[in-house]
């Protein structure tokens, strides 16, 4: 990588956001690998993925102002997932997956202090579909989501499997297209309403240190 980031007349020019394109679509294609079942693809695109956070702390490294590179990268890592993983590394104790996940939470809040939201540290970049799964199980934290839910699915409230789901997330983009809409923006703008109850709830408390 250092090689390629001083003798590559493009990686020379390369910057973050340049990059973040590429970070995209080596991210998907690591989920089509995995999705398909092909090792010999997953093997492949995981190096490519590897190669985007090589890229990066590359680029990392020649900062003027706050340079950082690869082996701090690492360490940062290394120390947060030792603090994260306790009955891993330490004394404390995790017989089953749900009690693993106290500790990699309580460890997360105590990293995160400053946040005053539960919404805080979701990606604004994140696909719609995607962000709304995540925002619903932040919000539940604070509001009820199954009011949301009920308005917005109605007659969806009988899916009964991942499959059939699939089919009526097809159907809704199917009669969005239909009339012009935009799906992806239909979604965001009601997450973004849904993020205005939710802060409008904490607004109505005291912020704490477990968000």
């Amino acid at each position: 990588m250092r090689q390629v980031r001083e003798r590559c007349v493009w990686s020379q020019r390369i910057t973050h956001r340049d990059l973040v394109p590429y970070l995209i679509e080596e991210s998907h294609e690591v989920i089509d690998a995995v999705e398909a079942g092909d090792r010999a693809e997953l093997r492949e695109e995981l190096g490519d993925l590897l190669w985007q956070v090589l890229f990066h702390s590359a680029v990392a490294a020649q900062d003027v102002d706050d340079p950082f590179d690869i082996d701090e990268v690492a360490r940062g890592l290394t120390e947060k997932m030792v603090r994260r993983h306790p009955h891993v590394f330490g004394d404390a104790v995790a017989t089953t997956p749900e009690e693993v996940l106290v500790h990699w939470n309580a460890a997360k809040a105590a990293e995160k202090r400053e946040r005053r939201s539960v919404l805080d540290g979701v990606p604004a970049g994140m696909p719609a579909l995607a962000r709304a799964q995540k925002v619903l199980g932040r919000a539940a934290k604070v509001v009820d989501p199954s009011s949301v839910v009920e308005r917005a699915a109605g007659e969806t409230n009988r899916i009964a499997s991942e499959s059939a789901l699939g089919d009526a997330l097809l159907a809704l983009v199917a009669q969005a297209r239909e009339n012009g809409w935009d799906a992806e923006r239909a979604l965001r703008d009601r997450l973004r309403r849904l993020e205005d109850e939710v802060r409008a709830a904490e607004a109505g408390r005291a912020p704490d240190g477990d968000q």
